[in-house]
């Protein structure tokens, strides 16, 4: 496995093919993405080693897809329609039932790998990619049965030794589970940025009094729209369930304020305060 190439050069495929330079330096990394300026930009970042287009696929010993999950839903197909018989092709969106669905009948389907790496920043483009993103972090491969066995360990090898860990998960439950946990987070941030850019119209002091608690929740709302507006169209069903959900909740909390029972406030809060418990058994794992 010499040759990979890395489709989509931003924070994702970037930090990717830092990540293999480091752990693989005999690895030439070969770099595809729509926006000539970012692969300029990656080449002068030594983030790729050369520019080069979806013709030149036959060539590759590996593909990770890092681009917007609708365009690898159009366009994987034909990626692996190009793809030698032996290659790997590897995705890491952010969603995963609709992708599986659609190579599903795929003659070349033993060759692609459905995976997930809980990674990432709120920044976009080569800039944002940077060595050890994926040091510790998850990564969540669906279908693997689906996948070639010795393409299969390849992947594994390249994922283990850039320091991530494995969970397996069926794509119908990634999806769900990720739209609590993931998609819910960055709607939240992004409504919240929106109730406080429209205050900030009539009080100009609001942003001079925000904290660093304002700062970390709204981190979120500087995310890319081109990337998330398509997680959200796929994952639909699942995000309005848990928006839904939320809202609820949000609800429930308005009834206790506006009722002035502080008791049922500080007990809600309390019993919330389980998910520090919780987050630190899972950094631990």
């Amino acid at each position: 496995m010499k040759n990979i190439y890395i489709i989509g050069v931003g924070l994702i495929g970037g930090s990717f093919a830092l990540d293999i330079k480091k752990h693989f330096p005999e690895k030439v990394i070969h770099g595809i993405d729509q926006n000539s300026d970012h692969l300029d930009e990656a080449l002068q970042r030594n983030i790729i080693d050369h520019k080069t287009d979806y013709s030149d696929l036959g060539n590759a010993d590996l593909v990770i897809i890092a681009i917007p999950v609708d365009a690898t839903v159009e366009l994987l197909p034909k990626i692996l329609d190009e793809v030698r018989d032996d290659a790997l092709v590897v995705d890491v969106g952010s969603t995963k039932e609709d992708i599986c669905l659609k190579v599903k009948q795929h003659p070349k389907r033993r060759n692609f790998l459905a995976t997930h790496p809980i990674a990432g920043t709120e920044f976009s483009g080569p800039s944002a990619a940077f060595n050890g993103l994926y040091e510790g972090k998850t990564n969540i491969i669906c279908e693997v049965e689906e996948t070639a066995f010795k393409l299969q360990e390849q992947a594994l090898n390249l994922f283990s030794t850039i320091g991530m860990r494995i969970r397996y998960m069926n794509p119908k439950a990634h999806d769900k589970h990720i739209a609590y946990v993931s998609h819910l987070s960055h709607i939240s941030s992004f409504m919240l940025g929106k109730t406080v850019i429209e205050k900030e119209k009539n009080e100009r002091d609001i942003f001079d009094m925000a904290g660093s608690g304002f700062e970390s929740t709204v981190r979120l709302a500087k995310s890319s729209p081109d990337m998330w507006t398509p997680i959200f169209r796929q994952n639909k069903t699942n995000v309005i369930e848990t928006l839904e959900e939320y809202i609820e909740n949000l609800k429930a909390f308005k009834a206790l304020m506006e009722s002035g029972d502080f008791d049922g406030v500080y007990d809600e809060m309390k019993a919330i305060n389980h998910i520090r418990d919780i987050l630190e058994g899972i950094i631990k794992v």
